[in-house]
C-alpha cells in the first residue's frame, strides 16, 4: 500500500497570532534577521506549507517597517503563532525548551510542518538537533516498545536553509512531524546543539501531547477523453495553499520536489476531513479542471475526466521528451539511489508523454545502469514507451559539453564497467555511439553560450565555458563511421526548450547557415533544469499508425519533428511539394522564384495575461512558454517564417486552441533553410532550398563559427592529456579547415 503524506488543514495546524508563551527576543542586527525570515518563508513554500496570504502580506509590511525594533516585534508576533517549541541556547551552550503557541495537532499517515524558534545567546553555528524516543532510540534512553514508535521527524536543512544555525540571537527553523496513528499520542522531543550526550543541561526534553486527526480514503475515478481509465496529475491544496499529500519526505512514486501527485484510475488518496481545492490535468494538451471538494468521515470518491484542447497524435504527431532522469539532481540519492522504471512511467503517463527517454548519468550510475536493456522497458504500454539510455554527464566528456545518447545497443564505453574510464573528448564518445546506430546530440545546449541579448541571430561570440553545446561547434563538422561503416554526421540534433531560447537557437542558426543540417529536439532535463514535471520540453515526431522508439528517434534524425512547450503546435510544415522531414527536407530550384510555405498552427493562451511571466527576462525561467509570445493587449501570437534565421514573413494567430492553416508566399533568391516558429513556444525543423545548385553558405555565420572554434579551444584545451590531446588538436584543426573551406565557397 502506498504511503501518503498529508498536512493538517491550516485552520487546525496554524494558530492565531502569538501569545505570551513564546518570548519576544531583541534583535540587535535587523538586516541579517530579515534575510533569515525571508528564507524561512521561502522554505515553507518549498515544502508545501506556505503561510496564509494575509500573514505573508503582514510580514512584507513588517519587513518594510522603518523602525527595526517595531519591525522585529511584528515579525515575531506573526511567526510565533506557528512555533511548536521555543528553544533557548544560553551563553554556556545549555539548552532549554518550552512549548510554543502552535497547537500540537498532526494527521494520521501524514506530515505536518511547524516552526521552532531559537534564542541563540551563545551565538553558536552548530546544528540544531531534534530527536524523539518515539521516532528512534536516544543515547541513554531505554528502547521504546515498537507500538510506542508512532512518530517520525525531520528538521529541514536543505536550500534555502542550511544545516547549521546562523549564529543570530534569534532565528526560526522548520520541524516536520509524521504520525503513524490517529488519536491522542504523547512524544518526548529532545533538543540539543551538538553537546546533548554530555548531560541533561546541554539538552532539553519536552513532553508533548499531540492530537492526531484521522485520515479517510478518497477513491479516484480518472478517465481520458474517450472514457477509458487513465493516469493523471492531481494537485490538492487547502485554502491556505498547503499541499496534500504533504511534500515532506514523499517516497516514490510521489516526488517531494513538486506539489502534484500522479494517480491511476481506481487508486486513492487519504486525507483528513475538511475542504480542499483539486486541480486535475494530463499534460499541456489538456485543460486543467479546478474543483472545490469536501472530504468527510468515511469513504469519499472523486471522478474526473480529461478535456483536451488539442491532440496532435490524432494527426500522427507523437510527443516525447528525450532527456529525463530517474536519479540525481532533485531525486533522492539516499536512502534510495533514484527511482525505478514504474515510478518514472507513472509520470510519463500522467503527462500524456508518448516517449520518455530515461537517461542514466553520473549520480547513481552504477545502480541505475542495471535497468538498461537496449529495448523498451517492460513497464511500457504502447503507445506509451519508456527507454533507458545514457547522458554523458558527470563523467567522461562532460566538461566539453554533455551528450544525450539515444537508441543505444550497448551503454558502456569499451574498457570498463562504470563511468570512470570514458573519454574526455566528446568526438571519441560520438564515434563509439554512432558506430552502433545511436542518435546523438548535446544536452541543455545553451549552457556556456550565454550572452546578454535575445537577438537572433547575434554575431557576438559566447564564452563557450559551460556544459551545453560547446564542443558541438567542432563536432558538427565531423563525419564518423555508422553501423555499416559508411560516414554519417557525428551529431544528429541540438537539444532545445530547457535553456534560454536565444542561446540555444543562435549557434544552431549559425551552423545551418554554414551549410550543416543538424536538427533540433525538445527536452526537459527532468528533474535537473526543470523539476516541475516531465515533458515541459517536447519533440512532436510525425509517425505512421504503428511506430516504435526507434522510429521516433529516426524521425528526429530526419528532422520530421517540431519542438516546443506543448502549448503551441506547428504541424505539417511544407514548401510547395516538399514536406519537412521527408526526402532530406530538400527542395531544388533552378533559379529565383516564389514559394508557398504552409503550416497548420495552433496555440492556446489563457484569456487573462500573466504579466509576471511575460515581463521576465528571456534568461529567466520558464525559458520557453506561450505566454512570452502573447502580442500585447490580445489573445494572439505571431507565427514567423524564417529564412536563414531571419524572419521574412509574419502572420497573427488567434491563440484560442483552434488549429488554423497559415500560409506564406515568399520569393526565394538564394540557397537557404526555412523554418516556422512561435517564439519562444514552438519551432519547426528546416526545409532546405537549393537555388541553382549552390549550397547554403552565409559568410558572416561561417566566420562566427570559425571564431567560436578558437574560443571553445581556449576554454577546453586544459581538459585533454597525452594521446587524447593529440586527437583533440586534430579534431579542432579539422573544424578550422572545414569552416575556412566553406568561407571560400561563400559569397562576399
Amino acid at each position: 500500500m502506498n504511503r501518503f503524506f498529508n498536512l493538517l488543514s491550516a485552520s487546525v495546524v496554524l494558530a492565531a497570532l502569538a501569545h505570551a508563551d513564546v518570548p519576544l527576543v531583541t534583535v540587535p542586527d535587523w538586516q541579517p534577521f530579515a534575510a533569515q525570515v525571508r528564507r524561512v518563508v521561502e522554505a515553507l513554500d518549498t515544502v508545501g506549507a506556505p503561510l496564509p496570504s494575509s500573514e505573508k502580506a503582514g510580514l512584507e509590511a513588517a519587513l518594510r517597517e522603518p523602525s527595526p525594533g517595531a519591525a522585529s516585534r511584528k515579525v515575531q508576533e506573526i511567526l510565533d503563532a506557528h512555533v511548536l517549541q521555543f528553544v533557548h541556547v544560553t551563553p554556556e551552550m545549555r539548552v532549554k525548551a518550552q512549548a510554543g503557541d502552535a497547537k500540537p495537532r498532526l494527521v494520521e499517515g501524514g506530515w505536518t510542518t511547524f516552526l521552532v524558534k531559537v534564542h541563540n545567546e551563545a551565538g553558536t553555528t552548530s546544528t540544531l538537533r531534534v530527536r524523539s524516543p518515539q521516532a528512534a532510540q536516544l543515547h541513554g534512553s531505554p528502547e521504546p516498545m515498537v507500538a510506542d514508535r508512532w512518530l517520525d521527524l525531520n528538521v529541514v536543512q536543505g536550500q534555502p536553509l542550511t544545516p547549521n544555525l546562523g549564529g543570530l540571537p534569534v532565528e526560526y527553523r522548520l520541524l516536520q512531524l509524521y504520525s503513524r496513528d490517529a488519536g491522542r499520542r504523547e512524544a518526548k522531543l529532545v533538543f540539543d546543539v551538538g553537546q546533548g550526550t554530555q548531560d541533561l543541561g546541554f539538552r532539553s526534553e519536552v513532553d508533548t501531547l499531540f492530537t492526531c486527526e484521522p485520515a479517510f480514503p478518497v477513491e479516484l475515478g480518472l478517465r481520458d477523453e474517450n472514457g477509458n481509465p487513465t493516469t493523471a496529475a492531481l494537485l490538492v491544496t487547502d485554502r491556505h495553499g498547503h499541499v496534500f499529500p504533504s511534500q515532506a519526505k514523499r517516497l516514490a512514486p510521489d516526488f517531494f520536489f513538486h506539489p502534484q501527485v500522479y494517480r491511476n484510475d481506481g487508486e486513492s488518496l487519504r486525507l483528513a476531513a475538511g475542504r480542499y481545492t483539486v486541480e486535475f490535468s494530463r499534460g499541456p494538451e489538456s485543460l486543467t479542471e479546478r474543483r472545490e471538494v469536501e472530504v468527510k468521515a468515511g469513504t469519499n470518491r472523486w471522478d474526473f475526466g480529461v478535456r483536451r484542447w488539442i491532440d496532435p497524435s490524432l494527426r500522427g504527431w507523437i510527443s516525447g521528451d528525450h532527456h529525463i532522469h530517474a536519479a540525481g539532481c532533485a531525486h533522492y540519492e539516499k536512502p534510495t539511489e533514484g527511482v525505478h522504471a514504474p515510478d518514472m512511467m507513472r509520470h510519463v503517463l500522467g503527462e500524456d508523454l508518448k516517449i520518455g527517454a530515461n537517461l542514466t548519468w553520473g549520480p547513481c550510475f552504477d545502480y541505475q545502469k542495471r535497468f538498461f536493456t537496449g529495448v523498451d522497458d517492460t513497464v511500457s504500454r504502447w503507445p506509451y514507451l519508456l527507454r533507458y539510455d545514457v547522458e554523458v554527464s558527470g563523467f567522461g566528456s562532460h566538461e566539453s559539453g554533455h551528450l544525450c545518447l539515444l537508441r543505444l545497443r550497448e551503454q558502456m564505453y569499451p574498457g570498463g564497467t562504470s563511468k570512470h574510464h570514458w573519454p574526455r573528448l566528446g568526438l571519441d564518445t560520438l564515434r563509439w555511439a554512432k558506430a552502433q546506430g545511436a542518435l546523438a546530440g548535446p544536452a541543455h545546449s545553451g549552457w556556456g553560450l550565454e550572452l546578454d541579448t535575445p537577438e537572433l541571430p547575434t554575431y557576438r561570440i559566447p564564452p563557450f565555458n559551460g556544459i551545453g553545446a560547446n564542443e558541438y561547434i567542432v563536432d558538427v563538422t565531423h563525419q564518423v563511421p555508422g553501423p555499416d561503416g559508411k560516414p554519417v554526421p557525428a551529431v544528429d540534433f541540438m537539444s532545445t526548450v530547457d535553456t534560454p531560447y536565444a542561446w540555444e537557437l543562435n549557434i544552431w542558426y549559425h551552423t545551418l547557415n554554414a551549410g550543416y543540417r543538424t536538427r533540433i529536439s525538445g527536452e526537459t532535463d527532468f528533474p535537473c533544469i526543470y523539476g516541475e514535471r516531465v515533458g515541459l520540453g517536447r519533440s512532436y515526431v510525425k509517425l505512421p499508425a504503428k511506430w516504435s522508439y526507434e522510429d521516433w528517434c529516426e524521425g528526429i534524425r530526419a528532422g520530421r519533428n517540431y519542438v516546443g512547450d506543448g502549448r503551441s503546435h506547428l504541424m505539417d510544415f511544407r514548401a510547395d511539394g516538399v514536406v519537412m522531414g521527408e526526402n532530406g527536407s530538400e527542395l531544388k530550384l533552378a533559379g529565383v522564384g516564389p514559394l508557398t510555405f504552409r503550416v497548420d498552427a495552433a496555440a492556446r493562451l489563457e484569456e487573462t495575461p500573466s504579466e509576471d511571466l511575460r515581463n521576465r527576462r528571456f534568461s529567466d525561467k520558464p525559458y520557453w512558454h506561450i505566454e512570452r509570445a502573447r502580442l500585447t493587449g490580445s489573445r494572439n501570437v505571431e507565427v514567423e517564417l524564417l529564412e536563414n534565421g531571419v524572419a521574412v514573413a509574419r502572420s497573427v494567430l488567434a491563440a484560442d486552441g483552434t488549429v488554423r492553416p497559415v500560409e506564406f508566399r515568399h520569393t526565394v533568391r538564394r540557397s537557404g533553410w526555412y523554418a516556422v516558429r512561435i517564439l519562444p513556444s514552438s519551432h519547426t525543423n528546416p526545409i532546405f532550398v537549393e537555388v541553382g545548385g549552390k549550397p547554403v553558405r552565409e559568410r558572416r555565420s561561417i566566420q562566427w563559427c570559425l571564431d567560436s572554434v578558437e574560443q571553445c579551444w581556449s576554454q577546453k584545451q586544459r581538459i585533454f592529456r597525452g594521446e587524447e590531446r593529440e586527437r583533440a588538436v586534430a579534431a579542432y584543426d579539422h573544424a578550422r579547415a572545414e569552416y575556412r573551406r566553406r568561407l571560400t565557397e561563400s559569397a562576399e
